[in-house]
């Protein structure tokens, strides 16, 4: 089931079964010459709704939370990110919202590895609100938060390196910028020529210095490797490790 285009009674009904549901988070900055703005909000998208399609009964997927932290890409036009102290106070009223319903395991689908921090200091902050809550000395239970980059999963990793051996990089990476090719092909961009052809490794930090040292935008990857073809095999295998730890989460 997928919250947004579902109706009031339709979540009624779901939470009478279950109280979890799947929220796909991202962020929307660049990701080199070919790969698109919201390849990090897409990625995670179309692999919780790929998911939601093998098992419509066993997931609800809710909107997409596709604007992160992403302040060391804004020498990049068409970055758009929210400060750390933003996005905590975001979540938690995401979270408050859905508990108020009675939601009580929330996983989030990470595309962004840039909000990883941030995430998990989302997730200290809202049950330290409930800790010190008068209303809830006793530290309620009935709430889980669980954080899972789609990457991260090892039969996604595997099929990555398998596909790409060299060139994979750490941003702009051949293997998201397949998945979104996947999800949008008539967008997708083969022509763009890149030079160098892998792109140079480096630490970040501001978005002056990111400009700088990585002027395409890329970081040690050759994302014109890119295709549908290897997006749709991501996408399949990221949604089957996604529909289990979502079945062992819920349980």
């Amino acid at each position: 089931m997928l919250l947004p285009v579902s109706t009031w009674p339709d979540i009624e009904a779901w939470l009478k079964k279950s109280r979890t549901i799947v929220i796909p988070i991202g962020s929307m900055e660049q990701h080199g010459p070919n790969g698109f703005i919201g390849t990090d909000a897409i990625c995670p998208e179309v692999i919780a709704h790929q998911a939601e399609r093998l098992a419509p009964d066993e997931m609800l997927v809710g909107p997409t939370f596709a604007v992160g932290c992403a302040q060391h890409h804004l020498g990049f036009p068409g970055t758009i990110t929210l400060r750390p102290s933003t996005m905590i106070a975001a979540m938690a009223d995401w979270t408050e919202s859905l508990m108020r319903h009675g939601f009580e395991r929330i996983y989030w689908l990470n595309g962004h590895g840039g909000n990883v921090a941030t995430i998990d200091a989302a997730f200290a902050e809202i049950h330290a609100h409930r800790s010190f809550d008068p209303r809830g000395a006793d530290n309620r239970p009935g709430l889980s938060l669980k954080r899972r980059n789609w990457w991260d999963f090892v039969s996604v990793m595997n099929l990555c390196n398998q596909l790409y051996p060299t060139g994979h990089g750490s941003h702009a990476t051949a293997s998201e910028v397949s998945v979104t090719y996947h999800a949008y092909p008539d967008r997708a961009r083969p022509e763009v020529q890149m030079s160098p052809k892998i792109a140079p490794t480096g630490t970040i930090s501001d978005a002056v210095s990111y400009r700088r040292d990585f002027p395409d935008g890329r970081i040690g990857s050759d994302p014109t490797q890119s295709n549908a073809d290897d997006g749709a095999r991501i996408v399949a295998v990221a949604a089957e490790a996604v529909l289990e730890e979502v079945r062992r989460f819920a349980a």
